[in-house]
């Protein structure tokens, strides 16, 4: 395999590897730019991956899948909505108690209806989102550099990975040139303000928290039914912490987010791809070195070595009205 084969290799898993992640912070960023803090994502994306997962088992439709995974991953988020928004209630220790109850509850769910150990059973591939191949993926495949790339990168996903690249331009358009956008970026600086104009600081928050239930419901699905085809206990692996940590990244901006997150899929991408590799003048090196790189740089990146990523002003704080 020479050099160019590998590297398309390396941007096709790239390219897998990276939609849960965008899917996720996208998520995190519509309901921290309202200033609700979401440390629930992980916990979010694991609780619809076993939803897609076992609808899609039972019903052999991936679609059912993909709405129960939804379904699921909004209940998810009222609870921390009315947790951190109606109660004003610490909204790091609700996010935390959603992931510590999605991590439990679907092993227990998971053991008690399929009985294989806290996952769901195989899915057959009508039950799963299939790759689509794309028009004229014959007639380029040949020609140098673009025919590898539109038939090997850009083609052969599945219909949530087209979704997830459209959510990008999609989530700038609503944020910056739609009143429900620049009202959801005001109640994240100054609630108070919003307020004063005779908008629901309360309702617009919630909504927020709602669209960041949709789009970890479309990233919980992906990981069940369309990357795999299983749910497996834990199978979010840390997702959640690394879209929070492009998010941080990204400071809070759709396509800094997209590109945030293409980088933590090449590091998992290149980890996949060097196992059992020799690295000249090296040698060997144990692959737990390049599994590690991502966790390595979310580390090193919520470490503050981004420079200065400022958050929503309101982010984290519960809003009082005043009388």
């Amino acid at each position: 395999m020479d050099f160019f084969d590998i590297l398309i290799s390396i941007m096709g898993s790239t390219i897998r590897l990276s939609i849960p992640l965008i899917f996720t912070a996208l998520a995190g960023l519509f309901s921290e730019r309202a200033g609700i803090f979401d440390i629930g994502l992980e916990g979010k994306m694991l609780a619809a991956a076993f939803a897609a997962a076992s609808a899609a088992y039972v019903t052999g439709s991936p679609w059912i899948g993909l709405a129960s995974g939804i379904g699921v991953s909004l209940a998810f988020s009222l609870v921390h909505g009315f947790a951190s928004i109606t109660n004003r209630g610490n909204q790091i220790v609700s996010g935390v108690a959603i992931n510590f109850v999605a991590a439990g509850l679907t092993v227990v769910l998971g053991q008690a209806w399929f009985g294989q150990g806290g996952r769901t059973p195989q899915l057959a591939g009508t039950a799963r989102f299939s790759p689509i191949t794309l028009p004229g993926v014959d007639a380029v495949r040949d020609v140098p550099v673009i025919g590898p790339l539109y038939a090997n990168v850009i083609s052969g996903n599945n219909l949530l990975t087209y979704l997830a690249f459209l959510a990008v331009p999609l989530s700038w358009w609503v944020l910056y040139r739609t009143r429900f956008g620049l009202r959801l970026r005001a109640v994240g600086e100054n609630p108070g303000a919003v307020d004063t104009a005779g908008i629901s600081v309360t309702w617009l928050r919630y909504r927020a928290v709602l669209v960041a239930g949709f789009l970890c419901g479309f990233s919980g699905t992906y990981l069940a039914i369309a990357q795999s085809a299983a749910f497996i206990k834990d199978m979010s692996a840390g997702k959640g912490y690394i879209a929070l940590a492009a998010l941080i990244f990204a400071k809070w901006k759709p396509v800094p987010v997209l590109l945030a997150c293409l980088l933590f899929g090449f590091l998992d991408a290149l980890a996949n791809f060097m196992q059992g590799k020799s690295v000249p003048l090296i040698g060997e090196v144990p692959v737990q070195i390049f599994q590690a790189l991502p966790y390595i740089l979310t580390c090193i990146l919520l470490a503050g070595f981004i420079g200065a990523a400022n958050p929503p002003k309101a982010g984290g704080v519960p809003y009082v009205k005043e009388r």
